[in-house]
């Protein structure tokens, strides 16, 4: 007689079902379409910047997105248009001549001419934003100073980690279509290092851009925009180079 008995099928217990955790995602999740992006708007004092702004109102910017006004403002040369050369009032001959004389006031006037452009910058800061102010688009004025403006700029991008940055570069028209497709020296180098997107509007030299930012409906032509995570910072105006920079 067999000794070892079957159990019968009631008594067996079965197995605990396999769970199979999900794999974690292989790709980076952009930010969903109702999610705020921070969009760095990057300004010099020309009317590129100008058209760049009410570009980026009218063009790109969404509800709920909040603008930085990025300005590097130089610590030695004035610059403007595609931070070339700008035409200033000051006295930049006479304070030299100063310096060569030893005359005591040469300081004074050099602290002077630095307040008259600081305030002169921040105006012209505010003007640029007027497109924002009108269409009730949050944002802030970001000035930072250098003798390296390329550089600086990228670096303040990089701390400030906004989700694309948006600036104006000078158009070519026909008598340059063979170089139509280069870009000024400042957005050049900001495609190649920034760590976000770039969106290049090219300022049109057809004087549409007096009118609405558009060239036929459709836009003036700019890089392909990729979403970005944003991450946050703090309130800050005039910084100078030799300041140590801070984490946000």
């Amino acid at each position: 007689m067999d000794t070892h008995q079957a159990l019968p099928d009631t008594d067996r217990q079965a197995a605990p079902p396999l769970r199979t955790q999900p794999s974690p995602p292989r790709f980076i999740t952009y930010a969903s379409a109702g999610s705020q992006r921070r969009i760095a708007i990057a300004v010099d004092l020309s009317d590129e910047s100008a058209y760049a702004v009410r570009w980026a109102v009218q063009n790109y910017l969404r509800p709920g997105d909040a603008v930085i006004l990025l300005h590097v403002r130089p610590t030695s040369v004035l610059y403007g248009a595609d931070w070339g050369a700008v035409d200033l009032t000051v006295s930049v001959a006479a304070d030299d001549d100063d310096a060569a004389n030893g005359r005591p006031d040469s300081h004074e006037s050099q602290r002077k001419m630095e307040e008259d452009f600081d305030a002169f910058t921040t105006t012209k800061a505010q003007d640029l934003a007027q497109p924002l102010v009108e269409a009730q688009i949050p944002f802030k004025i970001h000035i930072v100073k250098d003798h390296d403006m390329k550089e600086r700029l990228c670096l303040e991008v990089e701390r400030l980690g906004p989700s694309a940055v948006i600036m104006g570069s000078r158009g070519f028209g026909a008598a340059r279509s063979i170089s139509k497709s280069r870009l000024g020296s400042v957005s050049d180098y900001c495609v190649h290092h920034c760590v976000c997107p770039v969106v290049v509007v090219r300022y049109p030299d057809d004087g549409a851009a007096a009118g609405p930012a558009t060239d036929n409906g459709e836009g003036p032509k700019s890089d392909e925009v990729v979403e970005k995570h944003v991450v946050p910072e703090d309130e800050q105006e005039f910084h100078d180079a030799a300041e140590e920079h801070k984490d946000v």
